[in-house]
């Protein structure tokens, strides 16, 4: 037994107040949505933070979204359901996939003689029964291990766990970019299918041969929720962290700042430029993210002259390459200002920042 199977084993129970930190999953009780808690696939959409879905002809459209139907000790799941029944063939595709950043599955070792086992555990639920099949690959999409389940009753929970053996080959990137895919084969097509049971180098892995694609089947449902990945051959019970503990690690990958209070919120002081144009940050970031992010707005944003009653509303002309918070260069929509005096910001009700830095 390893040293780190050993150490995950004093977790004993998810109540226990054993170790944490044994899950690599993040957003693994679908608790936190800052996107949305619904919509539809395209290519490769976020749902829930940090879990993507997406499809490619000829597979059809499927709607997802955040839902109350768990089993016991969850509050949330996700729930995809599939839209007008299609074969995938064989360039089509439906998957549910999580990146894992290279720097957080460093410690596994994979592609040298050090690597170590891992396994994957999860509740989920279907209107089909059968063998379903998951994936982990690199970021590559060159080297992965086709795993397997099987559903025995439709529309019943049922708890899940793949074994996933030491890989010592492939390339396995430990930086901040996507070191190892998770990947639910919704309706993976043949180009993108591997044999299940062992590590196999290939293109463009998605999905296992001979299990079942979701998305052959009109309206057919896919619920998921409690996904670990954890060191060793033996899951144990699922981490549950806090709310505002994953909140906050969903945050190094994609933040929100919404408005959502019913009346004015008053953010930070930029400067004015001259008399018609602002720059500086108008909101730190909650926490610093993975690279810098794309950042984008929404809503009304106001300027206040201290002072004075120029004033003037509009969206901002956020500033790309900015790492520290969401900033103007720039930014118009107001009339009157003195070069060098402090303006103050505001957001209306409604009123959204956003910023990606996802995998």
């Amino acid at each position: 037994m390893s040293r780190a199977r050993e150490f995950a084993d004093l977790a004993g129970s998810a109540d226990a107040g054993g170790l944490t930190g044994r899950n690599l999953i993040i957003g693994g009780c679908m608790r936190v949505a800052q996107r949305g808690t619904s919509g539809t696939s395209t290519a490769d959409i976020y749902t829930v933070d940090r879990f993507a879905v997406g499809h490619g002809s000829p597979v059809n459209a499927m709607t997802f979204e955040q839902s109350t139907d768990t089993p016991d000790n969850f509050k949330n799941s996700l729930k995809i359901t599939a839209g007008t029944g299609a074969s995938a063939s064989t360039t089509g595709y439906a998957v549910l996939r999580q990146a894992i950043e290279g720097q957080n599955m460093a410690h596994l070792g994979f592609g040298t003689s050090a690597a170590e086992a891992i396994v994957l555990s999860f509740h989920v639920k279907s209107s089909l029964t059968g063998t379903f099949g998951v994936s982990i690959r690199n970021q590559a999409g060159t080297r992965g291990y086709g795993g397997t389940y099987v559903i025995n009753s439709a529309n019943t929970w049922e708890y899940k766990t793949v074994a996933i053996p030491a890989d010592t080959g492939g390339t396995w990137p430990t930086d901040s970019g996507i070191g190892l895919h998770i990947m639910w084969d919704l309706g993976a097509g043949s180009n993108y299918d591997i044999a299940a049971g062992s590590w196999t180098d290939s293109t463009n892995i998605i999905g296992v041969e001979s299990t079942v694609k979701l998305t052959e089947t009109t309206n057919a449902t896919f619920f998921i929720t409690g996904v670990q990945l954890e060191v060793g051959d033996t899951a144990t019970p699922f981490e549950h962290r806090s709310f505002d503990d994953e909140l906050v690690k969903c945050q190094r990958y994609y933040q929100l700042y919404h408005n959502n209070s019913g009346s004015v919120d008053y953010l930070q002081c930029v400067q004015a430029y001259n008399a018609t144009t602002t720059f500086g940050e108008i909101k730190s970031f909650f926490r610093p993210m993975r690279t810098t992010p794309t950042v984008g707005s929404s809503g009304t944003f106001n300027q206040h002259q201290n002072n004075s009653a120029a004033s003037g509303s509009a969206t901002p002309a956020l500033q790309a390459g900015i790492t520290n918070g969401w900033a103007v260069n720039g930014w118009g929509g107001i009339s009157g200002l003195t070069a060098g005096n402090a303006v103050l910001t505001s957001a209306t009700n409604g009123a959204k920042l956003t910023a990606d830095a996802e995998l």
